[in-house]
């Protein structure tokens, strides 16, 4: 019974962690509301910059463990094969 409850649990916890790539900032087509609001946008594109390269990061460590769970995956179909004889 434990076995099969870690099972049903290994699915959920490998695609625990996701990667949501960052808001665009948005930069108003009026010169005047971009002159006064001008430090908030300017701080926008800062944090963006900032959260960009995180989800760049995040979608190579995604990336990385997808690939490695392929090639695990892919060794236990092998084994399973074996043991079916086919």
């Amino acid at each position: 019974m434990q076995s099969v409850a870690l099972f049903l649990l290994a699915p959920a916890a490998s695609h625990a962690a996701s990667c949501l790539a960052p808001v665009r900032p948005f930069v108003p087509s009026d010169s005047r509301a971009a002159r006064d609001y001008a430090d908030i946008i300017r701080r926008d594109f800062e944090v963006y910059i900032t959260d960009i390269q995180d989800y760049f990061r995040c979608l190579e460590q995604e990336r990385a463990r997808a690939f490695e769970e392929a090639r695990e995956v892919s060794q236990d179909y092998g084994r399973f094969l074996e043991l079916v004889g086919d």
